[in-house]
């Protein structure tokens, strides 16, 4: 799969843009609208980006997991090699290690949560001047469908292509949206 970004600032040619996706056969978690006007979104029944996405927050943690994983290994790597475990056990020297990867996964999601989503911050200038992008996570063979679409809607200004959701979260958004809409 792969993701579109598209730019706009009319949220009605986006509304219909999206109605357009769906009933074509793009599925709703593949379409999303990312915009600084919360509100607008919301009032023409787009599906956003959730707050927590537009943070920096899984990137910052993932680096803090890898940062806390290194500063385990080198506690580990210390204490084997000094042979404190002989005298002391290992217990102290693996809590500090455990210590230390969660100290370090936890700052770095405290991290992202003061910062932007890395992926989005090339978009920073259009929000701020009042714009919407909208990304489409598509297959290959939606790519022509997406494509017809967009060339319909002249306000849609094509901002580049990035990596998208992994196909089995979109179908399992899919199947979650299905049984919403049938269960009680």
């Amino acid at each position: 799969m792969k993701r579109h970004f598209y730019i706009n600032d009319d949220l009605d040619d986006l509304e219909a843009i999206e109605n357009d996706l769906e009933a074509s056969g793009v599925a709703m978690p593949q379409i999303h609208v990312l915009s600084d006007n919360t509100a607008g979104v919301e009032s023409h029944h787009l599906h956003r980006v959730e707050s927590i996405l537009k943070l920096d927050v899984i990137h910052s943690t993932i680096i803090g997991f890898i940062l806390g994983l290194v500063a385990a290994s080198i506690v580990i790597g210390v204490a084997y090699f000094s042979k404190i475990p002989e005298t002391i056990t290992w217990v102290p020297p693996v809590f500090l290690a455990v210590v230390l990867l969660g100290f370090c996964t936890w700052e770095g999601g405290l991290m992202g949560i003061q910062k932007p989503s890395h992926e989005f911050l090339r978009f920073k200038e259009d929000l701020g001047e009042g714009k919407h992008v909208m990304f489409v996570d598509v297959s290959g063979e939606q790519e022509p469908i997406l494509e017809r679409i967009v060339n319909m809607h002249p306000g849609m200004h094509h901002a580049g292509t990035g990596n998208a959701a992994p196909w089995w979260f979109v179908f399992s958004r899919k199947q979650y949206e299905r049984f919403i809409h049938w269960g009680p």
